[in-house]
């Protein structure tokens, strides 16, 4: 297995080339303003420029899920620990009793049963929120940014330091991201909710290296910098709708046996064996196989998507895992 140096080494020679221009095709038709396809840690081909910038949205969902890993580990968070033990609370309505019954693993699974409004949501995220204690905690999962947003509450608490500075620190660094800076990050505050939301700028190039450091079970270059077990944990499928997906530790999967779960997708009739993905609404996206020590990313715009241009990304997807059989 290959790691990147300072710049990644790009070498698409030995592979089927019509594929791979099939692939980046599709990724530039889905809207992605850039792509990328890494075998066994090598660029076999670039869409765009890697070297953008863009907003990743719900991908920093994922970088949390490493770093809540890492502190785990250290012994600084508990997943067994409740609200109420860690005194987490919000504005009001404030959560009650049985809200704060909830764990740290509740919270990392968008399983806590806390419906209270959250930064960052969106309008569909809004209207589809559950009502205030209508699902025990533990019981039903949903995607939540109150337990994404409260996670980095628990995590800066723990760390002693914020999320993007941790991010900086044992992730971004050691892996050798070229282009992150805190400045390009910031936190969303407001009235609605105390826990932030963390906003985070990263290029193509840097988000392939996140994604083969969790291709390689969180080491780099023979250092451990997420531990193994957490990795392997967090892209278990905990939680599997069959109408949506599946779901792991802040990481989407496609099922406890490795078949995607989303009935009439594409992707999921198509590409069982890209095992997690971490996703950001309008396709910010990091796909793993380990099957075939594959990584993809793409970026893209904020354009409204289509039920064709997620086909196309789909077609992404499967034409770059062809191009390397």
């Amino acid at each position: 297995m290959h790691f990147p140096d300072d710049e990644w080494q790009v070498d698409g020679s030995g592979y089927d080339a019509e594929l791979l221009e099939d692939a980046l095709q599709a990724a530039s038709d889905f809207g992605a303003i850039s792509a990328a396809i890494v075998h066994r840690g090598k660029v076999l081909a670039w869409g765009g420029d890697p070297k953008q910038k863009v907003l990743i949205r719900s991908v920093r969902k994922s970088l949390l899920s490493a770093l809540i890993g890492i502190e785990v580990k250290e012994g600084r968070i508990d997943l067994g620990a409740t609200l109420k033990d860690l005194d987490i609370d919000d504005v009001e309505p404030a959560l009650t009793d049985a809200e704060k019954q909830a764990t740290v693993r509740d919270l990392i699974m968008a399983r806590s049963g806390i419906y209270h409004p959250a930064l960052a949501e969106s309008a569909e995220m809004k209207a589809a929120r559950p009502a205030r204690g209508s699902h025990p905690v533990g019981t039903f999962w949903y995607y939540n940014n109150w337990d994404f947003n409260a996670l980095g509450t628990i995590y800066e608490r723990a760390s002693g330091h914020s999320v993007l500075e941790g991010f900086q620190r044992y992730i971004a660094g050691p892996i050798g991201m070229r282009d992150f800076r805190l400045d390009d990050c910031a936190f969303l505050r407001g009235e609605d909710s105390i826990h932030s939301a963390y906003h985070i700028h990263l290029t193509l190039r840097d988000m392939a290296r996140f994604g083969h450091l969790y291709l390689n079970e969180g080491n780099w270059k023979g250092h451990q910098i997420v531990p193994r077990e957490w990795v392997l944990e967090s892209v278990t499928a905990h939680s599997v709708m069959p109408a949506i997906g599946s779901y792991g530790y802040m990481w989407w999967t496609t099922g406890p046996d490795g078949k995607a779960q989303r009935e009439g997708s594409t992707i999921a009739a198509q590409l069982p064996a890209f095992r997690y993905f971490a996703h950001g609404h309008h396709g910010q996206m990091i796909a793993v196989m380990p099957e075939k020590q594959l990584v993809l990313a793409t970026l893209a715009t904020s354009k409204t998507k289509t039920q064709a241009d997620w086909a196309r990304l789909s077609d992404f997807m499967l034409s770059a895992s062809k191009a390397i059989s």
